[in-house]
């Protein structure tokens, strides 16, 4: 870890440099984290593991980027036209989902609507932000976002920054809960209160369902009554989706198609689809947004083989974006667009590749390339030929300037987590964020499950 007693310059944050002088000229008396970890909700999701400070994104980058994720978004919407006829069904066969769940996509697919949600995990390379994946589902967690930013706020070095740079936050949740009754406008009851369960199958549930219970009561600030179950709570009396004797009107969804290989929940999942295709219950979010949100999906975005799909405006945001991303297959193009031996490039640019499973969420199975020896990475990239997994080239994310706690600032690496809700006519389709910080830069994946702590992020300002 690097600290120093006086705030290096960084090569993006102009708020964070100066928030770091600010702690210097004036002292920092008192615990930035004190609120964050009085609070029960953020410590039931992040123990004691926050940051000492916040991330900060000025208004012009942040527009930018909001602009290229809401491009890459709708870029991967229209995939199945773009590429596969229009059918949804050879999209999913193309990302390697098995012919059960992509029966399970198509089906949902044919049922209400998918508006914009969705949380883009970056790293900031020093020159821009770069897309490592695009998660596009109701089953983003984030839904204590703001409450991160209303703890640090009760620390008054950083609350008279933020007034003074006239810097703002985003409820993550509250545009979930928005985009939720956009959705399923059919399904939400005028005069009362609508009853939304927040469900995943009975297996996950055993692990989350202390904090889909608390996401389940923070619904209410929004009119919403929630209830947190499994797949195999809810009952159908008359084909209506009841849980505990209350009538469900929206099903929130966690449970992702890979939980639905088990049998058992896929056989909890049919009368919960056919009780949405009847119309007397909504889902949020359809299965099929994990369609969009898969690894592979990004590897078609980024495949030089399917540029001519794309407009010069369309190019150039992919460009900014995307790091050079490939289907693990014999032949590819490599970053120069030349085709080559796929495994012979892996063996000679072992250091700058990480292996990616399309098919799992939250880190699992991901292998950076630098962190194993030569004779290991060989294998599991020979292991992972023609299956569903992606090489993904390394993003070297840029030291950003946080307090140490103790007076001075230290360097950290940032995984951030930005959410995309749709645009309106006040919107402008981000719905906040949160950060995950490391102090070792060659760590694989900036992730909770790698020691990292988490923060805010604030937005605003000039730049």
């Amino acid at each position: 870890m690097t600290t120093t007693t006086s705030p290096h310059t960084p090569p993006r944050s102009r708020l964070g440099h100066a928030y770091g002088e600010q702690l210097a000229r004036n002292g920092s008396a008192g615990r930035p984290t004190a609120a964050a970890l009085e609070s029960a909700t953020l410590r039931l999701a992040y123990q004691d593991r926050f940051l000492d400070g916040p991330a900060f994104l000025g208004g012009s980058e942040l527009r930018t980027l909001v602009g290229d994720l809401h491009t890459v978004y709708g870029l991967l919407r229209s995939l199945p036209e773009r590429g596969f006829g229009g059918s949804v069904t050879a999209l999913a066969a193309a990302v390697g989902l098995e012919p059960s769940q992509a029966a399970l996509i198509t089906r949902s697919a044919r049922t209400g609507s998918l508006l914009p949600l969705g949380r883009a995990d970056l790293y900031h390379d020093g020159s821009g932000f770069k897309l490592l994946e695009f998660n596009i589902t109701s089953a983003l967690g984030g839904f204590e976002n703001a409450d991160i930013n209303r703890a640090m706020l009760a620390y008054p070095p950083l609350d008279a920054f933020v007034t003074r740079h006239r810097l703002r936050y985003e409820d993550t949740l509250g545009h979930m809960v928005r985009t939720m009754y956009a959705e399923c406008a059919a399904n939400i009851p005028a005069g009362r209160a609508p009853v939304v369960a927040v469900v995943d199958t009975v297996e996950n549930f055993a692990v989350v369902g202390p904090r889909l219970r608390v996401f389940a009561e923070k619904l209410a600030d929004f009119g919403v009554e929630g209830i947190a179950c499994d797949l195999g709570e809810i009952t159908y009396p008359n084909g209506r989706a009841t849980v505990a004797g209350r009538t469900v009107d929206v099903v929130f969804r966690y449970f992702l198609p890979e939980d639905l290989t088990d049998p058992v929940a896929a056989a909890q999942l049919e009368p919960l689809l056919t009780a949405v295709e009847r119309g007397g219950l909504g889902l949020f979010s359809r299965l099929d947004a994990e369609l969009y949100g898969n690894k592979g999906t990004l590897a078609m975005l980024s495949d030089e083989e399917h540029r001519d799909r794309y407009d010069a405006a369309e190019l150039a945001c992919l460009d900014r974006i995307l790091p050079w991303t490939r289907y693990v297959r014999p032949r590819a193009t490599d970053p120069g667009g030349s085709r080559v031996d796929l495994l012979s490039h892996a063996r000679g640019h072992q250091h700058e590749l990480i292996l990616k499973p399309t098919l799992l969420h939250g880190g699992n199975g991901i292998i950076a390339g630098w962190t194993v020896d030569p004779a290991e990475w060989e294998s599991r990239v020979a292991s992972a030929m023609d299956g569903p997994f992606v090489l993904q080239r390394r993003v070297r994310p840029t030291a950003e300037p946080f307090p140490d706690g103790a007076g001075g600032v230290r360097e950290l690496f940032l995984n951030w987590g930005l959410y995309l809700s749709a645009r309106g006519t006040e919107e402008d389709g981000y719905a906040g964020g949160f950060v995950r910080g490391s102090a070792d830069p060659a760590v694989g994946v900036v992730s909770m499950g790698s020691g990292a702590t988490v923060g805010c992020v604030f937005h605003g300002g000039d730049s």
